[in-house]
């Protein structure tokens, strides 16, 4: 790995770094904020063309309120898919490639089950407690563990391939958590753990939606501000100062429910001036797309 991939890789400490592989370079954190952006350019995910008559369609409706956000720091893209309604939209472009972070978790044990389920086989107790540690606390530690278990990178473009997922979201050398992907990869993935149309089983589903719905208390953040008051975040969240410009990535995926329809968000950032900026943004964007995808007629 060169010097300058090197240098991206910042120390895994709980509430402040997560998403590298042990042993990383220090730094400290970031102070100096980013130039705001203006909105970042819509583009489609697999609605609707829009719609020449007056009529609002699910994509023009959620581009049209994240708009009204006004300028924001770095970029984002935002993935949504209502499985109540099958309606979807996009904001940003969902094929542009964002740093993984930890979010890339989700995907490490997707294919560690992929891999047992071929072998006709359960997770032994040592994995469980392993995948427990990557999901529920985003243990850095456990994902090496289970990264070097499911063969690296060529594991998970293996079992990327069957979740539908492209190559190129783990085809560079490295750490995980500098593996790229995008916002259209991540709906893919989720559709994967949380729809029956998957290579993974009603169990490994089930198992994996269970780690999900169980994050530890302060990684509850992100898109599972977009659900209905009260309920209980099912998502896996990401972060990761850069070394060299102290600037942050902030990613969040996951499903939320809200006002009876069951929808997949993702919310992919970077170049963010901190992490407590990122996770606004993230949380932003996520309530205001779903609020928007859900009210349209």
């Amino acid at each position: 790995m060169g010097a300058a991939m090197v240098a991206h890789v910042l120390i895994p400490t709980s509430g402040t770094a997560e998403g590298a592989p042990p042993d990383p370079l220090p730094t400290s954190s970031p102070t100096t904020p980013s130039t705001p952006s203006t909105p970042s350019a819509p583009s489609t995910l697999s609605g609707p063309a829009l719609a020449a008559t007056g009529t609002t369609t699910p994509e023009q409706a959620v581009r049209l309120a994240l708009d009204g956000l006004g300028v924001h720091h770095g970029r984002y893209a935002l993935a949504v898919e209502d499985l109540t309604s099958g309606r979807s939209a996009a904001y940003g472009s969902s094929a542009e490639t964002f740093t993984s972070a930890s979010i890339v978790k989700v995907d490490i044990l997707a294919a560690l089950l992929l891999q047992t389920q071929d072998r006709g086989d359960r997770l032994s107790s040592a994995q469980r407690q392993l995948a427990s540690d990557m999901i529920r606390v985003s243990d850095n530690d456990a994902a090496q563990k289970l990264w070097i278990e499911i063969g690296r990178r060529q594991g998970l473009d293996a079992a990327n391939a069957r979740l539908g997922l492209s190559p190129a979201h783990a085809g560079q050398r490295g750490a995980w958590g500098l593996t790229r992907t995008t916002a259209r990869d991540q709906i893919a993935l989720l559709k994967a753990v949380f729809t029956q149309d998957s290579p993974l089983n009603a169990a490994s589903r089930s198992y994996l939606r269970g780690l999900m719905g169980s994050v530890t208390d302060g990684q509850n953040w992100g898109v599972g501000a977009a659900g209905a008051p009260g309920g209980l975040p099912v998502l896996k969240n990401g972060w990761l100062p850069d070394g060299t410009t102290r600037l942050w990535v902030v990613n969040s995926v996951g499903i939320v429910e809200r006002a009876g329809h069951s929808l997949l968000v993702v919310v992919l950032t970077d170049a963010q001036p901190t992490r407590e900026a990122g996770i606004a943004l993230v949380e932003r964007v996520a309530t205001t797309a779903v609020e928007a995808l859900v009210r349209t007629p």
